[in-house]
């Protein structure tokens, strides 16, 4: 029907005038930057009541996981866009909150997938979040294709090419752009490479009766229905907002307020209308507050996506998610340090003489420091070290002197763990 018959239809028929009417004032509303702040901002709130409904979860995990969820509708106009990584021991609702995920996430239609294979992941729509359960074994070996996908998910511009044999003998060659949002969840934790690119929560067992036991009736919940829809509709909205504040102005202001080499290059508010400068002052403030939590690198790459959005929600809700984004990050670097020094502790301690013959605590830091070559290393003191040394089992005996804290080292320990940490790099 072109305009001309439209025209003359709404002239003569009241109801499809009404009609017409109805979308042109929908379509307005979903271009409406401000009434979709509205909208989305009730969906956040309605999303952490779905999710303290069902699920036993601090509320730093509940507003991150509605943030993640939100993101899925426009994650294709960041550049990254974080995995999402539930760590959770069994019993613990790790696979109904992945569920939650999947009846309110774009694309997803409720689907948790569960040993799927490369050639699907390769072929999944690009707007489909995927939802994946039971991720136990994919750092091992048989799983490279698997983690090789993966890894290249969670930043635009990756490409997965795979050849495929034609009719004539020859191969073709497919390229796949896998850039899509994704959420996973297991029992003993996410593989190095792959957790370098999550956002991180853990999920603790729950007693809760009035949680644990309530039926998963997600595909009738009208809540959760009613967010979906508002999110698909007032999304394009929010985009067309938060592309203001993007990646580019952000470098902008880094470059602006490091770069002491050169001559300082025009701020952000130079040769700006009124408007457009109080615009650009509040972006200059913005930034800043993300740049004083120092987050930094790929950390920094993964909360962007979601500080965007907070900031296009309220201001309340940016504030508290730089606090729950520091400190989520701040967890993660502490686990990498754990893991990674827990490694390098047993190699220490397997150097020393089998003699039980007793060492102070306070040199054995210094020349673990020494041994590291990170003398200034903040995380290594004497408290840690100690703890560190209890919590391995590497001390066979104590003793409290005048001149400090001593103890006598289990080398052997130290030189068995070694082997086992030494035969998984192997493996891998």
């Amino acid at each position: 029907m072109n305009k001309e018959e439209v025209e003359d239809r709404m002239r003569i028929d009241p109801e499809y005038r009404f009609m017409v009417g109805q979308s042109i004032r929908e379509a307005n509303d979903r271009e409406n930057p401000e009434r979709a702040k509205i909208e989305i901002g009730k969906c956040y709130e309605e999303i952490i009541e779905v999710l303290n409904y069902y699920m036993e979860m601090p509320d730093n995990q509940k507003k991150i996981a509605a943030l993640w969820i939100i993101g899925t509708y426009f994650h294709k106009d960041f550049s990254t866009f974080p995995f999402f990584f539930i760590n959770a021991m069994r019993g613990s609702g790790k696979t109904r909150l992945l569920n939650i995920l999947a009846h309110l996430s774009k694309g997803s239609k409720g689907q948790v997938q569960t040993g799927i294979t490369e050639a699907v992941l390769f072929r999944s729509p690009p707007s489909e979040t995927l939802i994946l359960d039971e991720c136990e074994s994919i750092g091992s070996k048989d799983k490279a294709t698997l983690r090789e996908y993966l890894n290249a998910c969670y930043k635009k511009g990756g490409t997965v090419r795979r050849a495929k044999k034609n009719k004539e003998g020859g191969y073709d060659i497919d390229t796949f752009h896998p850039y899509k949002p994704i959420a996973m969840a297991n029992i003993w934790g996410m593989e190095e490479v792959l957790g370098d690119r999550c956002v991180n929560i853990t999920l603790e067992k729950s007693n809760n009766p009035i949680k644990t036991k309530k039926v998963e009736n997600f595909d009738t919940n009208l809540k959760i229905e009613k967010i979906k829809r508002t999110l698909e509709q007032f999304s394009v909205a929010c985009v067309m907002t938060l592309q203001k504040n993007n990646i580019y102005k952000w470098n902008d202001f880094i470059d602006n307020k490091y770069n002491t080499a050169q001559p300082t290059q025009p701020t952000l508010t130079t040769q700006a209308t009124q408007e457009e400068e109080v615009e650009e002052v509040g972006l200059d403030m913005f930034f800043n507050k993300i740049d004083e939590t120092g987050i930094d690198g790929r950390n920094l790459e993964l909360l962007f996506p979601l500080i965007l959005i907070s900031r296009f929600l309220s201001d309340t809700i940016f504030e508290e998610i730089l606090i729950i984004g520091k400190e989520l990050m701040d967890l993660k670097k502490e686990d990498e340090f754990i893991e990674s020094r827990d490694v390098s502790l047993y190699n220490f301690v397997s150097e020393f003489n089998e003699e039980r013959e007793f060492h102070s605590i306070k040199e054995l830091t210094n020349h673990f420091k020494l041994w590291l070559g990170e003398s200034s290393d903040e995380w290594i003191n004497e408290s840690w070290f100690g703890k560190s040394l209890k919590r391995l089992n590497l001390v066979i005996d104590k003793k409290r002197l005048p001149s400090g804290r001593f103890v006598s080292l289990n080398v052997l320990k130290a030189k068995e763990k070694l082997k086992i940490f030494q035969k998984e790099e192997i493996k891998k």
